[in-house]
């Protein structure tokens, strides 16, 4: 059997609902989608946004404030189980893990948390290399991790989301001037170093080992879409003990309504 797993920052799903794209949500074939940025919870959601022909929906949203952060899943396929948040206390309450249990792997999608505001010296002007929440963000990794570590004894991982980190410099355009912005940071980048030494595979890449151009997120304030001046933050990883069931890794550039497109997994049974 064949599954079909699709990942996407949605940049607000009350937003890109009103779009022409949200067809893209409704009407492909993908068995199960996760969602991030989804910025609601559920009672400011109608049924147009909580239900998927054919799907059960499980959201993860923000508590520590409306309209940020929050996760969601779609899936035609039955979980054995479902958890929202990491276990651990500290790395709760935004709305980042919804953490479903398959009969042959475990599946998360994440909304990463990003480095935040760039931090400033005395005089205030802005301090190279140093952002608010990267250790809140370095930490939040570690814990995810941990857990996944842990759950992989059992069984396999799958982890799709928008991780909020180019790995190596032929996935962003301008790798050289963004040495010391977040999202591509020395620190950030040993995070997926020491994700992939431990036996993560970055999936796409199984298929695109060395083609530069393929993006994930473009950024609005300078209409970098049009120029494909972009960052591949958004991924699919899977524990290595899936390398064999690995069929296709897609990244759906054409699909619009958000500052992200979609990428696609397919896994063979």
């Amino acid at each position: 059997m064949q599954i079909k797993l699709a990942s996407w920052n949605v940049n607000g799903i009350r937003a890109v609902a009103k779009k022409p794209d949200w067809q893209w949500f409704l009407n492909n074939d993908y068995d199960v989608i996760g969602l991030q940025e989804t910025k609601a919870s559920l009672d400011q959601l109608t049924k147009d946004h909580i239900e998927r022909p054919g799907c059960k929906s499980y959201f993860c949203s923000s508590v520590v404030k409306k309209g940020y952060s929050g996760t969601a899943v779609f899936t035609k396929l039955e979980p054995l189980k479902v958890e929202l948040e990491l276990p651990d206390p500290v790395y709760q309450g935004e709305g980042r893990i919804v953490h479903l249990e398959f009969e042959h792997f475990h599946f998360f999608n994440g909304y990463f948390p990003n480095g935040g505001v760039q931090l400033e010296d005395e005089s205030g002007k802005p301090l190279p290399g140093k952002f608010k929440r990267v250790p809140y963000k370095m930490g939040f990794f570690d814990s995810f991790f941990n857990y996944a570590q842990e759950l992989r004894k059992t069984k396999p991982i799958v982890v799709c989301g928008d991780f909020n980190i180019a790995h190596h410099e032929i996935d962003l355009a301008r790798p050289k001037t963004n040495t010391k912005n977040t999202g591509f940071l020395p620190e950030e980048r040993a995070f997926l170093d020491k994700f992939t030494e431990a036996g993560y595979i970055d999936t796409f890449r199984m298929f695109h080992p060395d083609e530069g151009g393929h993006y994930t997120w473009w950024s609005y304030k300078t209409r970098a879409r049009a120029s494909n001046v972009g960052w591949r933050i958004d991924y699919f990883f899977v524990s290595e003990e899936l390398r064999g069931n690995v069929k296709d890794a897609v990244i759906e550039n054409q699909v619009m309504g958000s500052d992200h497109c979609p990428i696609g997994l397919t896994l063979e049974f």
